[in-house]
């Protein structure tokens, strides 16, 4: 199954420890609203513990990512859902491979749920290899977010904002840590290394 897949500060995460999956139970990947993933989460969280259905439904996740961003100094982290439009659910089927009834119900009652992906009624499990990266990216991170860059060793950018704007170089280090990108640009006959923010630069239309 390839899906599309972005973070919530609510997200609880799983455990180190945890396994792959609970006995007897596999992994489905539930259609759901836009924006309403972790609404839907929570809520069927909620109605599994009311009804009693821990033997039948376990964890629901929506795997998130932290990023960082940096502009003029100041620190931004957002989370993103990593699969919009998507929870994943740990259930138990029946002997037929179909969704017990009343979890079928008690699923389907829920407001902004869609359908499994798979056949009606028999919904398809997760491979393996999607298990695995879908709970990896559900574990809580510990460490603080690295800044994502887009930008690479040796691109050609030009700088768009600072007292060199306008001029153009070449990247010639990535800094995640700090948010920065040093590229170094031509003053004067003489090249020199400028720390710069990636806000600060865009990708150069001339090579």
């Amino acid at each position: 199954m390839e899906t599309p897949m972005s973070s919530v500060v609510e997200n609880p995460g799983i455990p180190q420890e945890e396994p792959l999956r609970q006995p007897g139970m596999d992994w489905f990947a539930l259609r759901v609203a836009s924006n309403k993933e972790n609404s839907v989460r929570d809520t069927l969280l909620r109605k599994v513990q009311i009804e009693a259905m821990t033997h039948l439904v376990g964890r629901i996740l929506v795997p998130t990512e932290k990023t960082k961003t940096i502009k003029a100094g100041k620190a931004k982290i957002t989370e993103t859902k990593l699969y919009p439009g998507y929870v994943f659910v740990e259930m138990k089927l029946d002997d037929n491979g179909r969704i017990p009834q009343d979890v079928f119900f008690l699923i389907k009652e829920t407001t902004g749920v869609g359908d499994f992906i798979g056949a009606a009624g028999r919904p398809t499990p997760l491979a393996e290899h999607e298990v695995e990266k879908v709970q990896r990216l559900s574990r809580k991170p510990e460490e603080e977010p690295m800044v994502k860059l887009t930008f690479q060793k040796g691109e050609h950018v030009t700088i768009k904002e600072g007292p060199f704007q306008g001029y153009e170089g070449t990247v010639d280090e990535v800094m995640p840590d700090k948010g920065t990108v040093r590229v170094l640009v031509t003053i004067f006959g003489r090249q020199a290394p400028i720390d710069l923010e990636e806000w600060q630069i865009g990708k150069s239309e001339t090579v």
